[in-house]
């Protein structure tokens, strides 16, 4: 579904006060609100385009100043640059894809660097081939495992590997934690069909364009929700109102951490939310001096030998960048040590495989820092070993006035955009048939 109407936050927008100006209709609208849905990011701005087309009035709460959560484009020197998600994972089966395509954003099809061979300066060829068939027997080993007891996915390491260490670095970027942490269940169930495209105006660009014609209030964090009497209340930074139901689009360690509170406060929805923490990736992007000295489209491990390292994306469509990937405890680190740190780190690294020159030749334009964003936390979801059903469970509604949405709520799509888009889709679907009466005759399936 494509959104459409007025542009994002041309709704409401600034308050909940009618202005003195408009009529009678929109003072109606304004004090007859269905849904109130928390949280503007992919599953949020999907939820409430979906509730829009089944006819109920709906209002979009969100605590940051812009659209999109972690997804978000910001443009540098007239380049589109993606400080949150970037691939449209499982492409084939992405629904972004279509949302692009409608939209008239441009794909690109061609494949992702890690799956093209890397640059040998620090990993050489032969080396390469060596740990794919090593990191392959790995993702086997965790499919196996899925018919026993969870256990950490580090266990299904060989003990003494030389690739190992590499393996969690992969898991870092990929999951945002090492695999000591990770539930290998969880892991398991996550689909990938192996296809990895990209939008060449941006990820965030285009997640934002779902608040086309929605009604938003950006500046608005949300401190409770309070479902004990006939209305849903939300208490806001700007105010209150009420609303016949609440959809939940914000990660799990906002719940955890009591920046938005629910009464009566759900045990198991809570214990659900802790089970799903956010790990860490940040990405680093550097401009080149001189970039016709590195490949395009090419990738570069910054130490295949161990954990702690980053990965490079060369000239990611042809541009005069360096997008560094870095993860895990290694991102925490960084992260303390403010933009200086990741400049630091990456200049080394690219200084081991192409000679101290380059460290002058590159200069620092964005670093993330998701760890810190008051309202993420951190990435995206990974399950605690143990528990596997924590998706679901979060994804539960309380009495059918409460749903919940987000990449952390998907059982396959879980740490993606189109889980997000998929979970804010259900949440939506149940809130209609919770709201919206069945016409005479029509059959409850």
């Amino acid at each position: 579904m494509v959104c459409t109407g007025r542009e994002p936050g041309s709704g409401f927008g600034r308050g909940f006060l009618p202005r003195p100006d408009r009529g009678a209709g929109e003072r109606r609208r304004m004090s007859g609100i269905d849904v109130v849905v928390v949280g503007a990011g992919a599953a949020g701005l999907t939820a409430a385009c979906e509730l829009a087309a089944a006819g109920l009035v709906v209002r979009v709460l969100e605590a940051r100043d812009r659209v999109g959560g972690r997804a978000f484009t910001r443009v540098i020197d007239g380049l589109p640059i993606d400080l949150g998600c970037g691939w449209l994972h499982s492409a084939s089966e992405n629904e972004w894809v279509a949302l692009a395509l409608a939209r008239g954003f441009a794909v690109d099809r061609s494949p992702a660097p890690w799956q093209r061979p890397a640059a040998t300066a620090t990993f050489p060829s032969g080396a390469q081939e060596a740990f794919a068939r090593t990191i392959d027997t790995f993702y086997d080993r965790i499919a196996a495992a899925a018919s026993g007891p969870d256990r950490p996915a580090a266990d299904l390491l060989t003990p003494g590997d030389r690739f190992a260490p590499l393996i969690d670095a992969v898991s870092t970027w990929a999951n945002g934690v090492e695999l000591a942490h990770l539930s290998a269940h969880d892991l398991d169930r996550y689909r990938d069909t192996g296809e990895n495209w990209r939008v060449a105006a941006g990820y965030g660009r285009l997640v934002a364009a779902q608040a086309t014609g929605l009604d938003i209030v950006v500046n608005c964090p949300v401190q409770s929700i309070d479902y004990h009497g006939a209305t849903v209340r939300v208490a806001t930074a700007q105010g209150e109102l009420t609303a016949r139901a609440v959809i939940v689009a914000v990660p799990p360690t906002v719940l955890t951490a009591g920046r938005l509170r629910l009464s009566p406060e759900p045990a198991e929805t809570l214990a659900a939310a802790a089970a799903l923490p956010l790990g860490l990736a940040d990405k680093l992007f550097l401009r080149l001096d001189a970039p016709e000295d590195l490949p395009a489209e090419t990738r570069l491990i910054g130490a295949p030998d161990r954990r702690a390292t980053g990965n490079y994306h060369l000239r990611p469509f042809g541009r005069p960048l360096i997008e560094g990937y870095f993860g895990g405890a290694l991102a925490r680190d960084l992260e303390a040590g403010g933009d200086a740190a990741f400049l630091s780190f990456a200049r080394e690294e690219l200084a081991a495989a192409f000679g101290g020159r380059i460290r002058d030749r590159v200069h620092l334009v964005a670093a993330t820092a998701w760890g810190r964003d008051p309202w993420a936390l951190g990435a995206y979801s990974h399950a605690r070993v143990g528990s596997t059903q924590a998706r679901e469970i979060l994804a539960r509604p309380l009495d059918d006035r409460v749903f919940f949405a987000g990449e952390a709520c998907s059982v396959r799509g879980f740490s993606t955009a189109h889980g997000a888009l998929r979970s804010g889709r259900a949440a939506a679907a149940a809130v209609t048939a919770a709201l919206v009466p069945r016409t005479v005759g029509q059959r409850a399936d």
